[in-house]
């Protein structure tokens, strides 16, 4: 199932979803993914299960929707400072290649350290998959911003004048909120814009933080349940 959020010509948030290749319908009483998400949470409920039982309205065309700028982030706190976009680097290992030769150590003997870049992308190798039950290595983690820094799908990915580049990078984001007894709930995923300054990241490794502060976009739609 896809969920998503449009905007209709009483400037409402209509929560909409479709299966597969059918039709986009809009589901009945939800106010926003955000509260069906927190209800599904509270409850105990599958997200999918909730939203079928709540039923659905009337069909919604999405490919107009979007050519009439009706599409918004396919989720939204009703208070942006409490919405964290977030990321982990040092994913793959052009990343980590780059970030190691940034800072390069040489050993009394002549020979090469391992950096704390390649040590850490390393450690993601041989823990980040953990078992059932044990504790996996934790990544290297990012702030990009709040949800002030979201922007609907479509429109335009604003660059701060300081800025040295702004470039895109396709991800895979993964969709959570925190449910009232502090545990986190997995709405589901989307595909994002991730948006960076990739010019000043290279400048230092340090800088990956600065680099980050910018603008993103994700959705229109959240997949819920596992990836494919």
């Amino acid at each position: 199932m896809l969920i998503s959020q449009i905007l209709d010509d009483a400037e409402t948030i209509r929560v909409v979803a479709r299966n597969g290749g059918g039709k986009t319908r809009v589901i009945n009483g939800a106010r926003s993914v955000y509260s069906l998400a927190m209800e599904a949470a509270r409850t105990g409920i599958g997200l999918e299960a909730l939203i079928e039982r709540k039923g659905y309205g009337e069909t919604v065309d999405l490919d107009a929707a979007y050519k009439r700028g009706r599409l918004v982030s396919p989720i939204n706190h009703p208070d942006p400072a409490h919405l964290h976009l977030t990321g982990t680097g040092l994913t793959h290992l052009g990343s980590a290649a780059t970030r190691d030769s940034m800072h390069k150590k040489l050993s009394e003997g002549g020979e090469e350290e391992l950096t704390d870049s390649m040590k850490m992308f390393r450690m993601g190798l041989e823990g980040g998959k953990p078992a059932k039950g044990q504790v996996g290595v934790q990544p290297e983690w990012f702030y990009k911003g709040n949800g002030t820094m979201a922007v609907a799908p479509g429109a335009p990915l604003m660059s701060p004048a300081f800025a040295q580049d702004g470039g895109e990078e396709p991800e895979i984001a993964g969709i959570y909120v925190i449910g009232d007894d502090g545990a986190p709930f997995r709405v589901g995923f989307t595909l994002s814009n991730e948006f960076s300054d990739h010019v000043t990241e290279r400048v230092n490794y340090l800088f990956l933080a600065h680099s980050k502060l910018r603008n993103a976009s994700f959705g229109p739609e959240i997949l819920i349940g596992d990836l494919p």
